[in-house]
């Protein structure tokens, strides 16, 4: 019985606890919507109150707000749109900028088509980043270029006896004298230049020479980097300048497929003799005319090379001097009929730290070449004025091809070596700057062959000044 009793108030102990849960589950749910109810009255009363504000501002019966006067003061940025410039503060000028090519419509959706030329392996410079001084780390190029008028920058090219480029040379290696005068580095460096380059083509080579040289304009194109500027020339009797100077390679390519179509001279010597040479004879003499000998003469052609690179060395002195000025000439050598002397033209290559490379085709591609330059032949002009460019302005050696594909590795070669070479910089002690001065470059150490510039004429110029004037030809 008593069991019985534990039994039922065990059980009425339970329902009144149930009772007591549910109780207090009721009264939390009755709080939390009280909350809800008050927190959705508030959020009323806020809207209601911002309508009326808004109401009361678009109203025109308020008298307008008095406007503020102007302030030097800058609105703050928006996050939408930037702020309007300010008329009267024009952006200053970075530097001399060259004249903009327009591209030629009906040859840029060709240009598009065509791939790219692929780039030989060559070593180049970035944009913005100079070549360091290994000297005077703390003074770089462009500080010695600007201050200092008579500073002199020398590259210098070393190879060994096989003809391959000597890198690893220190500045404790080299030796200047100016004047028989030893010089003083302050700057030295081995770090590769961007090239200002003026290519110099001679039209008036023989045609089956030209048509050879036409198959290799991709690979001249590639052989520059995307941080030069090239402009491109042509010769024969008169110098034409066909682009100016631009980094855009497929511009170059689409210039040199227009000069595919320009025909060479006619193949082979003049015909002075045989019954090809003149018009009919009787007894040797034309008819009607006196009994004598005729006299056949060669025709006089004219092969402006002197005109040819002072035109291109008046445009590339002015470019920027950081970048390494050069003229590249494909020719067959000739000269003649020029109004520049090749002295005058010397002097302006020196005075403005230009050098010449050369590749030499058609008959001063032959081996015997160097002794034909020893002569002069009739009508025919001269034929060792480029190879005395070359030597004098420190262009290294006259490259003489026969083949396309010796003519394509040709071009890599000469743009690496005009990239990469040792740069000097000194001040010499200027007496007077009229005097040509004669510059030696030796190495301490055997074997070696060392190309530089001969000399200079130390002419002060400054970068912003104005270009040099044009020389007028001289009368026949």
């Amino acid at each position: 019985m008593k069991q019985r009793m534990r039994l039922f108030q065990g059980n009425r102990e339970r329902r009144t606890t149930a009772k007591e849960c549910r109780r207090v589950h009721v009264l939390f749910l009755a709080v939390m919507f009280l909350a809800a109810m008050a927190l959705a009255l508030a959020l009323s009363v806020a809207a209601t109150a911002q309508q009326s504000q808004s109401n009361n501002d678009s109203n025109p019966s308020q008298p307008a707000a008095k406007p503020k006067p102007d302030q030097d003061v800058p609105d703050a940025p928006s996050a939408v749109q930037p702020p309007e410039p300010k008329p009267g503060f024009p952006e200053p000028p970075v530097g001399p900028v060259a004249p903009a090519l327009k591209p030629d419509p009906s040859q840029q959706s060709d240009q598009e088509k065509q791939p790219p030329p692929p780039m030989p392996p060559i070593q180049t410079i970035a944009p913005g980043t100079g070549p360091r001084n290994q000297v005077n780390p703390k003074e770089d190029l462009g500080f010695k270029i600007r201050y200092e008028v008579h500073f002199v920058l020398l590259p210098v090219m070393v190879k060994d006896s096989s003809g391959r480029r000597v890198d690893g040379l220190l500045p404790k290696d080299f030796t200047v004298l100016e004047n028989g005068k030893k010089q003083t580095l302050k700057f030295f460096t081995s770090d590769p230049f961007q090239l200002s380059v003026a290519i110099v083509l001679d039209t008036g080579m023989a045609d089956v020479t030209l048509q050879k040289v036409n198959q290799t304009y991709e690979a001249l194109v590639g052989a520059f980097s995307p941080y030069d500027e090239v402009a491109l020339y042509t010769y024969s009797s008169t110098v034409t300048q066909q682009t100016d100077y631009t980094n855009k390679s497929q511009r170059l390519i689409a210039e040199l497929n227009q000069i595919k179509e320009i025909r060479g001279a006619p193949n082979g010597p003049p015909v002075l003799g045989g019954p090809l040479a003149g018009g009919p004879t009787v007894n040797g003499a034309p008819p009607g005319g006196p009994v004598i000998a005729p006299v056949n003469t060669p025709p006089k052609e004219d092969h402006v090379l002197n005109d040819a690179i002072l035109r291109a060395a008046l445009d590339l002195s002015r470019r920027d001097r950081t970048r390494r000025k050069v003229i590249f000439v494909i020719s067959d050598g000739r000269e003649r009929g020029s109004s520049a002397s090749y002295k005058q033209v010397l002097k302006l290559l020196e005075t403005r730290d230009i050098q010449v490379k050369a590749v030499v085709l058609d008959s001063g591609a032959l081996p015997a070449y160097k002794e034909v330059n020893r002569f002069h032949l009739p009508f025919q002009g001269y034929s060792d004025i480029l190879p005395k460019y070359v030597s004098a302005t420190g262009g290294g050696q006259v490259y003489t091809e026969l083949t396309r594909n010796a003519l394509e590795e040709m071009y890599g070669e000469i743009t690496n070596e005009a990239r990469n070479q040792y740069t000097l910089g000194y001040t010499p002690e200027i007496v007077s700057t009229k005097a040509y001065r004669s510059i030696d470059v030796l190495v301490d150490k055997k074997g070696l062959k060392i190309y530089a510039k001969d000399g200079y004429y130390p002419i002060p110029t400054t970068p912003s000044g104005p270009p040099p004037p044009r020389p007028q030809p001289v009368p026949q």
